[in-house]
């Protein structure tokens, strides 16, 4: 019995970790300035310059950080202080038609200027917020989130 317990924790080890190995990055941090943090996987760490950013991570500014990431298809999503957001969506695959960027905007400021995803398919483009979901059908989108 102690022998099958350990084959299936094993594997749900394994499978974890080759899950979590199998992501792949789909951006980085080119830029940052103070308190800036991600969460991953509900586990917080800091920032540094060349961090990778993947699907699901939540970045966070604080009172004195800014935050500017570059994504795999060029975009580019500045975060200002005391700002929080969500990238729930980033699909890249042009070959198979597969261009998506979804993310939940929840507190703060952000600035982001397209990149390929935005000029080959805007409408699936889209930021979240509290109060109201946006689209893009441009290039460039600049969004406040009050406290209130």
């Amino acid at each position: 019995m102690k022998c099958l317990m350990s084959l299936i924790c094993a594997f749900f080890i394994g499978y974890t970790a080759f899950a979590i190995a199998s992501d792949e990055p789909i951006g980085s941090v080119k830029t940052m300035k103070g308190a800036a943090s991600i969460m991953r996987l509900n586990v917080g760490m800091s920032v540094k310059i060349g961090d990778r950013i993947f699907k699901g991570d939540v970045l966070r500014t604080g009172t004195d950080g800014s935050l500017g990431v570059t994504f795999k298809d060029d975009s580019l999503l500045s975060l200002g202080p005391n700002s929080e957001i969500v990238i729930d969506e980033f699909l890249f695959a042009p070959a198979e038609g597969k261009l998506s960027i979804i993310t939940r905007m929840l507190k703060g400021t952000m600035a982001y200027l397209s990149g390929v995803v935005g000029k080959m398919s805007p409408e699936s483009v889209r930021f979240e917020t509290p109060v109201a979901s946006v689209g893009i059908r441009g290039t460039k989108l600049l969004v406040k989130i009050d406290e209130n």
